[in-house]
């Protein structure tokens, strides 16, 4: 039997676990799709959301820590490295509830970008007959510095190239936006990443140097050679905001509706008059072009 399921990846404080509770609470009383939620960070000792099950049973980051002497990052890579070795733990457990699957992951983001454990783990978990789909957050508060969102687009693109999985990236914490103060472009330019060059005319030269402007510049050229980088954003309190990514991750990973979540998705998508649900991203975005 073909299981679905999503693997949440992302930088530390970018709202990962955060996005796993709702996530899971929305797929389970909102559109009634048995869900499973995973922890697959071993140093994840109390998330926000009730564990169906935890890596942390396999191995837990503070007591390598404590017998290896290793510091918290090279405690992770050891953890991870030991959880590529035991995945036969976890097969069983994640296999036979039959149900879609949540995988909250660690937020060393090396890990994403060129440490073979994790991708090793996502391999394996794809041998298991689970068609999965990476949801890669990332704080929107990056958007309010041009150097910073040239970097996010730079991770954003090499985990898409080193886990070689289908990829969602979003923007996290898009209610928040509006208080980091006035961004340099309207909302849709850091979605859809438009031209990225204009981004350049946001280094101050005196500030950076004409090195650091020449190094951006070539990064931007080759996330755009690319060509493979955009944005979802998530206000992970907003109802409508959560089902349109829902379906963006369905659509990606090829998950096929029950009869009962299709009711369900129907009701959900359509108001009363038939219009699909207006969300507070939506509203963001619509108060930052008309105040840019």
């Amino acid at each position: 039997m073909t299981l679905f399921g999503q693997l949440v990846i992302g930088p530390p404080g970018s709202g990962k676990s955060t996005y796993c509770r709702a996530m899971s609470f929305h797929l389970r009383n909102t559109i009634k799709r048995p869900v499973v939620v995973v922890n697959l960070d071993p140093a994840n000792e109390q998330p926000p959301y009730q564990a169906d099950i935890d890596v942390q049973d396999i191995v837990e980051v503070d007591e390598v820590m404590e017998r290896l002497h290793l510091g918290p990052n090279g405690a992770i890579l050891f953890s991870m490295e030991y959880i590529e070795s035991h995945m036969e733990e976890l097969k069983d457990q994640i296999v036979s509830r039959g149900a879609y699957v949540i995988f909250d992951c660690p937020g060393q983001v090396e890990l994403y970008t060129h440490h073979s454990s994790f991708r090793n783990i996502v391999n394996e978990i794809t041998k298991w007959g689970i068609q999965l789909c990476v949801v890669s957050l990332v704080d929107s508060h990056y958007c309010a510095d041009a150097s910073k969102f040239i970097s996010v687009l730079l991770t954003s693109l090499s985990s898409m190239l080193h886990l070689e999985l289908p990829h969602i990236n979003v923007l996290s914490k898009i209610d928040l936006v509006n208080k980091m103060g006035p961004l340099d472009f309207k909302l849709n330019y850091y979605t859809e990443v438009l031209d990225l060059s204009y981004l350049l005319e946001h280094l101050d030269e005196r500030v950076c140097g004409k090195r650091f402007i020449r190094l951006n510049a070539a990064l931007i050229g080759l996330v755009e050679d690319y060509n493979l980088v955009s944005f979802y954003p998530l206000n992970v309190q907003d109802l409508g905001c959560l089902h349109r990514l829902c379906k963006a991750v369905d659509k990606a990973n090829g998950y096929v509706y029950g009869e009962l979540e299709e009711r369900s998705v129907i009701g959900l998508t359509h108001s009363e008059s038939g219009v699909e649900l207006e969300s507070e991203s939506d509203r963001s975005l619509q108060y930052q072009e008309e105040n840019t």
